[in-house]
């Protein structure tokens, strides 16, 4: 499995070494370059598992649902909980989830026959409703500093479907940007599982993951 990935992620860097400037991905000369696979490290179980540009491990997601889930969690390439994500309202029309950091499994207090999560979310990830009312729509989400943040942060624009997305700051910059990779390696075709993530630089490439990880549950 990683024999494959290597070759790809190796292949990427070098690509990415000569970014295109008008991105705005790399203007500054400095940016993390990410392969991201769409399979989880465990048998019969979705998720992604991400490498660095030396083929390196760094991120893991393990779904055990099987699709839709009401929680997940990005890990690290020891197992440590970086992000616990969590969905609002599994049937709603838009999808709402709030991002904490580490893992959430010990901040619950309970509430006679309820559990409530005592921990504050660091972000809050809100599907665009006119993606969902209009499938033309160029913007896919909006991302706030809390759930009660009323001034957003950063919009996520494009295409996950095709692997075509942006993260855009208030000032307009791209800070974000998920590209689909073409690659044959050992003659086997990645096609959309395979892709990379390009953050630059003073943007947490742990939080750029994860918001792979709710776009891949918002629009797959």
């Amino acid at each position: 499995m990683f024999v494959f990935l290597k070759s790809l992620s190796r292949a990427v860097h070098e690509e990415h070494q000569n970014y295109p400037p008008e991105t705005e991905v790399d203007t500054e000369g400095a940016c993390t370059s990410l392969t991201v696979w769409r399979k989880s490290l465990v048998m019969s179980c979705n998720g992604f598992t991400v490498i660095d540009s030396n083929g390196n491990l760094v991120y893991r997601v393990d779904n055990y649902t099987g699709g839709c889930a009401d929680e997940l969690t990005l890990m690290d390439a020891a197992g440590k909980s970086l992000l616990t994500l969590h969905r609002h309202k599994k049937l709603a029309m838009v999808n709402r989830w709030s991002v904490y950091e580490g893992d959430d499994a010990d901040d619950y207090c309970d509430t006679g026959k309820r559990k409530k999560l005592v921990k504050r979310p660091i972000w809050y990830v809100k599907q665009s409703s006119n993606r969902v009312l209009q499938s033309n729509s160029h913007v896919l989400a909006y991302v706030y500093g809390g759930e009660c943040d009323k001034r957003c942060r950063y919009v996520i624009q494009g295409s996950y479907t095709h692997r075509s997305c942006k993260v855009i700051d208030m000032s307009n910059r791209v800070v974000v940007e998920i590209k689909r990779k073409e690659a044959r390696v050992g003659g086997v075709s990645f096609g959309m599982e395979v892709f990379v993530l390009v953050v630059k630089a003073g943007f947490d490439p742990g939080f750029a993951m994860g918001l792979v990880v709710l776009l891949d549950q918002m629009f797959t």
